[in-house]
């Protein structure tokens, strides 16, 4: 199958230490929290982190091969570089060279620009402006590897090949703090739904538009495989779903009853307001 898929070059990064990754096959997908892998908590055949709301985090992928694989990346269930929900198989993907890793930071809402994937509710993420809110919580990479050309000569590097077979680095460099918003210019970048949907709750987490930062892209046309090499999963929530599902300990002062029980009747004085 061919495919036009977008491709982005950047500087190859060490893979987190063993435990903290989302393997298989060699493949990996990691969520990074200020530059370190994301503790992953393994419970019922499922990988969850912990989200912390509010704060941004990036998504790093890894190709073990030595040759170049396409990876389709859906966050919320939505595809990471034009937001639509479709199939792995015909979904725009972002290209890895071999032995690469790539760090996605963000929506890519245009051919020079990305806004960063944050965590907050369900009620204020991208997915619920959208409209498009029946896979909140998960995110997927699936990846194909590419189909061998026999009649051309491949040499092995660890860049993502550019059209012009030269060689370029994307910069992740943020710029002002915007408010989620339509981009214009964005060609690929949906309007949101105008369809009534169901309140969606606080409790749960669920990944935001958030702030701009340069990430330039370009398209390539790659023949890939029909059946996936690797398919990887990640789910997220909110430290008291992770502790209601018994994923994580329930500490003192961390629910509402323990702070309640907690509670005493007086303090010395009225403290004033600043």
């Amino acid at each position: 199958m061919k495919k036009s898929i977008l491709a982005v070059s950047l500087l190859i990064l060490l893979a987190c230490a063993a435990g903290q990754s989302n393997n298989q096959h060699g493949f990996q997908m990691e969520l990074l929290v200020n530059g370190s892998a994301a503790p992953n908590y393994r419970h019922t055949g499922k990988v969850y982190v912990e989200a912390v709301k509010n704060q941004e985090y990036s998504i790093r992928l890894t190709n073990p091969l030595n040759t170049r694989v396409a990876v389709a990346l859906a966050v919320d269930g939505l595809n990471s570089i034009d937001a639509r929900t479709s199939d792995a198989s015909s979904a725009k993907k972002w290209v890895l060279g071999p032995y690469e890793t790539i760090t996605i930071n963000g929506w890519q809402v245009n051919q020079q620009h990305a806004r960063k994937f944050f965590f907050t509710t369900e009620a204020k993420s991208y997915g619920q402006w959208l409209g498009k809110t029946q896979n909140l919580g998960i995110i997927s990479a699936v990846f194909y590897r590419e189909r061998p050309r026999w009649n051309e000569h491949h040499e092995i590097n660890r860049s993502a090949p550019r059209e012009d077979s030269s060689e370029r680095r994307s910069s992740d460099r943020d710029a002002r703090q915007e408010a989620p918003q339509s981009s214009a210019g964005a060609a690929s970048e949906p309007a949101p739904s105008t369809a009534p949907s169901q309140k969606k709750s606080d409790d749960y987490a669920a990944t935001g538009i958030g702030r701009r930062s340069q990430h330039e892209v370009h398209w390539v046309n790659m023949e890939l495989e029909s059946t996936p090499a690797a398919t990887l999963n990640l789910r997220y929530e909110f430290r008291p779903v992770l502790v209601s599902m018994g994923i994580l300990p329930d500490l003192p002062g961390q629910d509402v009853l323990s702070r309640r029980e907690s509670a005493r009747g007086f303090t010395n004085y009225c403290p004033e307001p600043r």
